[in-house]
């Protein structure tokens, strides 16, 4: 049965510093390369999410060994070919959309089939991005329809491939990035450009790549190599997550937030360059490098006079993630604000764009859509008063969150399904919420 909350006044004033918990792609990389490593990886503020859960359940399944030892968990690698497929199974991959297509890209040399499942919103979205691809190295992969359950037979017979990644999905570019540390020769990759974390940790492993950048896309072309060493890895914290309490605090009322140690990769910061584009002056203090990502902590204040915008769509794979909040604050802006081409947001884990259509009309804000463009007409004194249900029928922890906001910050009496939704991505999500409230510094 889903579990659902009530929310019938809005946050009040706060002052306060949080933490948030670490980033769920490079949680996820991570794990995964430390599975192809020898020896053993620590890794510190691993996200415990359900997506994250579910990959480490994975590897374990394919004969690596995990466990957690006080603040980090230890993971025992034993090589590029040190997955055990030499029996037929079935992983496990819930919500996690960058699990199940990054794995693919490692199980192209196993032995036996193995199948690869996800939940009943996992198993509505495309792999035909992956599958493709990864076909060309020589392996078989099945589908139907494209969509979940896919199986997988490696190959001994690999070969190298040129691809080219239209779309700016991290997590195609990534799975063939993975599958070519299997394979002999150098594989070649146009893709446009995306979140980086991939990248960088195999510059930070000292795994044979190479990566050239021009305006809108990155060539990378990857050396397959017979091993790499174990390593330690501190994850920092996410800025999909906190994105939900920058835009808390900017439409509260007289209110300032800290947020300490967050990645501010210039591939995943498009959120904050919007946001400050429609007025919110949203800052970096005590920046630093930690193996390649860029650390902060953020400032942010209530924001009154919040502008519309006609948001650049060179920013769109920059804030993929935080689109959903980012038209709630468009819905308090002044003035028009128009954004273009986001049909990937339908390609989540839900049909996020039609979603969040829906919500916004709802809740009175006038919308118009064409094909994949919107236009949302701002309204500064924009306050509920009445009823909102909110059905999360796919299970999306960002539409959950998203609404959770909105009723925090508007007003009205809402009724929204699936709380625990939050688990796949978010799990402190309601402790930081009631620490924000608790007004604690």
């Amino acid at each position: 049965m889903k579990k659902i909350i009530n929310i019938k006044k809005k946050i009040p004033s706060f002052k306060s510093k949080i933490e948030i918990n670490g980033d769920k792609s490079i949680s996820i990389r991570c794990v995964l390369l430390a599975s192809q490593a020898i020896g053993k990886s620590k890794i510190y503020n691993l996200l415990e999410s359900e997506d994250v859960i579910n990959t480490l359940r994975s590897i374990k399944k394919l004969g690596i060994n995990y466990k957690k030892i006080n603040n980090f968990y230890e993971i025992q690698g034993f090589g590029i070919n040190g997955f055990d497929t030499s029996k037929s199974i079935s992983l496990n991959a819930g919500n996690s959309g960058t699990f199940a297509r990054l794995i693919l890209g490692l199980l192209i040399n196993s032995e036996k089939t193995i199948t690869i499942k996800g939940d009943k919103s996992l198993s509505k979205r495309d792999f035909s991005r992956v599958t493709e691809p990864l076909k060309n190295f020589g392996v078989n992969i099945v589908s139907k329809n494209n969509m979940l359950p896919v199986k997988i037979v490696g190959s001994k017979f690999l070969r190298p491939i040129n691809f080219e990644e239209k779309i700016g999905s991290a997590q195609c570019k990534s799975s063939v990035m993975l599958a070519a540390l299997k394979t002999p020769g150098v594989t070649k990759i146009k893709a446009k450009r995306s979140r980086n974390h991939t990248e960088l940790l195999f510059k930070t492993l000292g795994i044979p790549i190479k990566v050239t950048s021009k305006k809108v896309n990155d060539t990378i072309e990857i050396k397959g190599i017979s091993n790499f060493s174990g390593f330690n890895y501190n994850v920092p914290g996410d800025i999909s997550s906190s994105a939900f309490f920058i835009v808390l605090t900017l439409l509260a009322n007289n209110s300032q937030l800290i947020i300490k140690n967050v990645n501010i990769n210039k591939t995943r910061t498009g959120v904050i360059t919007i946001l400050n584009k429609m007025n919110a002056n949203i800052l970096f203090k005590n920046k630093r490098n930690y193996k390649g990502e860029i650390i902060a902590d953020l400032f942010i204040k209530s924001t009154k006079n919040i502008k519309s915008i006609n948001c650049p769509e060179s920013l769109n794979s920059s804030a993929i993630d935080e689109f959903l909040i980012i038209f709630l604050v468009a819905a308090k802006a002044k003035g028009v604000s128009s954004f273009k081409n986001l049909g990937e947001l339908n390609q989540k884990e839900s049909p996020r764009l039609d979603i969040a259509v829906d919500i916004l009309r709802q809740i009175g804000v006038k919308v118009e859509r064409k094909f994949n463009n919107i236009k949302i007409f701002g309204n500064p004194n924009l306050n509920l008063q009445g009823n909102y249900l909110i059905n999360n029928f796919r299970k999306d922890h960002r539409i959950f969150m998203m609404s959770y906001i909105a009723a925090l910050v508007l007003g009205g009496n809402w009724k929204i399904y699936d709380k625990d939704s939050v688990n796949s991505s978010f799990p402190n999500f309601f402790k930081i919420i009631k620490q924000i409230k608790s007004k604690k510094n």
